[in-house]
């Protein structure tokens, strides 16, 4: 047995680990691993990995892999940095990845994230996003970019007569907010995955807009905030539009909110990703900056504000993230990955643990209807129930520490969205920091959940805060 083998045998025995999944293998411990051992045994080298945008936007990550790595130690190499790489083009986001300090390892990255490589998916997704083809380049560890985040200005606009919407899997919330304080707020259920018509999407959001305009003497913004990724408010992959057809999504659905404006007489619009919503709510209500908002719905959704009080140009699209490394992990229907976060961190990754549990449902019954059911089971101190989120808030404790890895500085991390209502979100919190606490005392960051108001609703009020009203 080598001395890696070694260590990898013992890595895991004295962390507490989710209670219905003994397997877990967290993103951040194994991130760690291989630089821990590398610094014990030494043989390594310097390798920084980077993801660019079109824009300018580059963000990076340093670690260190084996020199002159035998067949074994290679793959260790190489799954150490596609989990990195990974993870940064779902945090960050970019078309371009920069492999520094090793040719061997860039080649075989590019062999993955190709058209027809094991991460066919990402690339497609990427490539679709920044609309240009995702590539793979090596240079000299010397030659690596240097980091570069720009800032975006959106939110915290509270003059006026706004509407804000917030587009979920399962719902559309929408608020009217005038000179600061909401003077209505809605939810209305609608399943927009199984539509293939953009028009169907346009006119529903289009109710909500007028419901809300009713409670309002005039119309001055309107915000709106959705599962998805948005790139200056046009769709460019959104679970909303899945049905669509890809010969009608450029056309009619990526430019949805650029005719809703036109709908709204142009009134200044803008649309972001929901979890940027959550973060913006939070950071507002808790009156901190250095927020990561985490929305658990239908999806995962994430959001990030800086320490200055900033929206980055980051996607935040923690739903693929990868947060568990074990090859058993469940995989997401929707890129074939294993192990990422939504399938730990909504709606369905709280299904999915209560059949751990031991509690059945009907085979048919909608995931939404699932989440209540567990949730009032909760509230009468079913244990089975209880454990489902005792369960996410230890994986959950994980990962947090594990984003702490790849943001600047995240001093608070929220959790908002349904899963997160009545007594689930206290315990997530609460075992999430007591996981924090426990094994990661030199990370500061903690866990908190606003209101449930702010929960359900918080996102749509804080979209409505985006736009600037130019006089």
């Amino acid at each position: 047995m080598t001395n890696v083998e070694s260590h990898e045998n013992e890595k895991y025995d004295r962390y507490p680990l989710p209670c219905l999944e003994p397997g877990f293998c967290p993103a951040v411990l194994e991130h760690r691993f291989l630089p821990s051992v590398l610094h014990v045994i030494g043989g390594s080298n310097p390798l920084k990995l980077s993801v660019a945008t079109p824009s300018g936007q580059v963000v990076t990550f340093e670690t260190i892999v084996f020199r002159n790595p035998s067949d074994y130690e290679f793959k260790m190499n190489l799954h150490h940095a596609e989990r990195l790489v990974k993870s940064l083009l779902w945090i960050a986001g970019g078309s371009r990845i920069v492999v520094a300090g090793s040719n061997e390892l860039a080649a075989a990255l590019a062999k993955i994230y190709a058209p027809d490589g094991e991460r066919a998916f990402d690339y497609a997704a990427m490539t679709k996003i920044y609309e240009t083809p995702l590539a793979v380049e090596a240079v000299p560890y010397e030659d690596a970019p240097a980091a570069n985040e720009p800032q975006n200005g959106l939110g915290r606009h509270f003059e006026g007569c706004r509407i804000g919407f917030d587009l979920g899997a399962s719902d559309r919330k929408c608020a009217a907010v005038q000179d600061g304080k909401v003077v209505f707020s809605e939810e209305v259920v609608w399943d927009p995955s199984k539509q293939a018509d953009p028009a169907w999407h346009r006119e529903g959001i289009n109710d909500s807009i007028r419901r809300a305009a009713a409670h309002l003497p005039r119309v001055d913004a309107i915000g709106g905030s959705a599962a998805g990724v948005y790139i200056n408010s046009r769709v460019r992959m959104a679970s909303l539009f899945r049905s669509v057809p890809p010969e009608r999504f450029e056309q009619e659905a990526a430019p949805i909110f650029e005719f809703i404006r036109e709908d709204w007489h142009g009134v200044p619009f803008a649309v972001v990703n929901d979890g940027e919503a959550a973060a913006l709510a939070a950071s507002v209500q808790l009156g901190r900056n250095g927020i990561l908002g985490v929305s658990f719905g239908s999806s995962m959704a994430g959001g990030y504000v800086n320490g200055a009080g900033c929206i980055t140009g980051r996607l935040n699209e923690l739903a693929f993230v990868p947060v568990d490394h074990s090859e058993t992990a469940p995989r997401d229907e929707w890129s074939g990955d294993y192990g990422c976060g939504v399938n730990y961190f909504s709606q369905q990754g709280a299904a999915r643990l209560a059949k751990i549990a031991g509690i059945e449902f009907p085979a048919d019954m909608p995931i939404p209807q699932v989440l209540l059911e567990i949730q009032a089971l909760a509230e009468q101190g079913d244990e089975r129930a209880l454990n489902v989120f005792r369960s996410i808030g230890t994986a959950f404790g994980y990962t947090v520490a594990n984003f702490c890895d790849f943001y600047p500085v995240i001093e608070t991390a929220v959790i908002m969205g349904r899963v997160t209502s009545g007594v689930g979100g206290d315990i997530i919190r609460d075992e999430a920091n007591r996981i924090l606490a426990k094994v990661f005392p030199e990370i500061k960051t903690t866990v908190a959940v606003p209101d449930d108001s702010m929960r359900r609703h918080g996102q749509a009020v804080a979209a409505a805060t985006l736009p600037e009203i130019r006089t």
